[in-house]
């Protein structure tokens, strides 16, 4: 039997940087998922993620009951997924079932099945809660998104309005297994004709720019996309496409067979069978709801979760900037030391026009990277942090900003810049961000040489811009760590990155 509690996010995650285990159990209408996750304070790591296409909603729509063949499979999984966490006596384990298991009317049957074999009390999720905990993993993952979440199962399509606590919500019977019925064949122009049925009473109310897709339908829709415009950076997170082109896309997807679908290289055969239904909503909500913009999110309900058992303090704190931390000070001398350095090169990046609208909570979460990469072999140190920094599953950063992020990182390690993936860089960030980046990674390379990656010492220094001059101010009973070469080399390039004339002198 599991390890209590197992049904509620009863208990409080940790506020502090203290990192603790949770696990995920959702049984969804079409699959079955198991995700165990590392908290590390805001940050939130995938551990391990398996999922079993089951389908317990197929078939719902015109039976009332759960798929026979999907409950037999449902329950295996459950049992594997019973085996794996009795191993791991100190998770905290959040259970959800949703939209099919709530509806069909051997539902509680299926739930009685999974406690008395299984030992797993699930805890059944209604719609509002459902929509709720989906925009609270949109919040997790990107705090500054506003619009709205959609959430895409096998049974239910789950709208809610971003800000307050998420309570103007609503769901509705637009997921494939509910929309497509008992249909032996795709009809793209009846299916719309449904969907917009459903969904014309709420559109006004949920009419947005900016629509949040979670859910794996939407994830296979972004992923084609990006094949068929040979985006270069394969990361789902943040993934934004126009009105014009998601309308484009889905046009195409909706007028390809299954097996065509099927062809398509990376694209999960299982999810291809609802790829085309995905595609006429998308394109009922878009007219519908007079969307401008599709912003995918990897976040979704099992993080929602997660995010309301935080501490309130906790839930404030950026996501960027905690998980770069997270991942720097793994291998850190020093833990504070990236964000003694953000204090440090902030006066330096504030005095410049600004290349971001969160240019500085971009620099702050460059500096906690600062670490990141001592560990590497010098002659690939640069090369692999690039790799790691552009697609590591760090949230609450654009497709750009993870560029940026990812440019600096590199320019931190070395002075020439020569990154792996050019086309990843000239696609996402003008030359002007380019500089920037390269003039940030040149400020933090200084300042760890010039510190040895000490806070303490750090803090004995000071950097400015005065003018056409950067000037380093150096505390007298610390003159002595500008002796070093290197570091003078250090600072004349970050002054050379940002077209000014070094000067460096003692406090008083």
């Amino acid at each position: 039997m599991l390890n209590a509690p197992r049904s509620t996010p009863a208990a409080r995650l940790a506020a502090g940087r203290v990192a603790r285990d949770c696990a995920v159990i959702d049984v969804g209408s079409n699959s079955v998922r198991l995700v165990i996750y590392r908290l590390e304070g805001r940050a939130i790591w995938t551990v391990y993620n398996e999922k079993v296409l089951a389908g317990l909603g197929r078939g719902l729509t015109e039976t009332g009951r759960l798929s026979p063949d999907g409950v037999e499979q449902a329950l295996n999984a459950l049992r594997r997924f019973s085996a794996l966490l009795d191993a791991m006596p100190n998770v905290q384990v959040f259970t959800a079932a949703t939209a099919a298991v709530r509806e069909a009317q051997d539902g509680r049957e299926f739930l009685r099945r999974v406690e008395t074999e299984i030992g797993l009390k699930l805890r059944v999720i209604s719609g509002p809660e459902e929509a709720r905990y989906a925009a609270f993993g949109v919040m997790a993952g990107q705090p500054n998104a506003q619009g709205i979440v959609g959430d895409l199962g096998g049974a239910s399509l789950e709208l809610t309005r971003l800000g307050g606590d998420a309570r103007d919500a609503v769901s509705l019977p637009l997921g494939p297994f509910s929309v497509a019925g008992a249909a032996s064949r795709f009809d793209a122009e009846k299916l719309r004709s449904s969907i917009i049925k459903v969904l014309a009473p709420h559109a006004k109310r949920f009419r947005a720019d900016d629509l949040h897709a979670v859910g794996g339908a939407w994830r296979n829709f972004a992923l084609l996309h990006m094949r068929m415009s040979g985006y270069p950076l394969e990361v789902l997170h943040q993934y934004e496409i126009s009105r014009r082109d998601a309308l484009a896309a889905a046009h195409f997807i909706g007028s390809q067979s299954q097996e065509s679908l099927g062809r398509m290289p990376g694209l999960s055969r299982k999810r291809v069978e609802t790829l085309p239904y995905a595609a006429v909503l998308l394109e009922a909500l878009i007219e519908q709801l007079e969307l401008e913009k599709l912003t995918l999110s990897a976040f979704g309900l099992r993080e929602g979760l997660l995010f309301e058992g935080m501490d309130a303090t906790l839930r404030t704190h950026d996501p960027l900037v905690a998980g770069c931390a997270a991942m720097a000070t793994r291998g850190s001398v020093d833990s504070g030391f990236g964000s003694a350095l953000a204090a440090w090169v902030a006066p330096v990046f504030s005095a410049l026009p600004p290349a971001f609208e969160r240019e500085a909570l971009l620099t702050a979460a460059a500096c906690q990277l600062a670490d990141l990469g001592v560990q590497l072999h010098p002659d690939h140190r640069a090369d692999l942090v690039f790799s790691q920094v552009l697609r590591a599953p760090v949230p609450g950063q654009t497709h750009a900003e993870r560029a940026f992020i990812a440019a600096a990182s590199y320019a931190r390690h070395s002075s020439s810049f020569e990154p792996p993936e050019p086309a990843v860089i000239s696609r996402l960030l003008s030359s002007e961000r380019v500089a920037r980046a390269r003039a940030l990674g040149a400020a933090i390379r200084l300042g760890c040489d010039l510190s040895g990656r000490n806070a303490a010492l750090l803090g004995q220094t000071a950097l400015r811009l005065q003018g056409p001059v950067l000037a380093m101010t150096v505390d007298p009973g610390h003159a002595d760590l500008m002796l070093g070469e290197q570091t003078l080399r250090r600072a004349g390039n970050l002054a050379t990155r940002l077209g000014r004339r070094l000067v460096v002198n003692s406090q008083g």
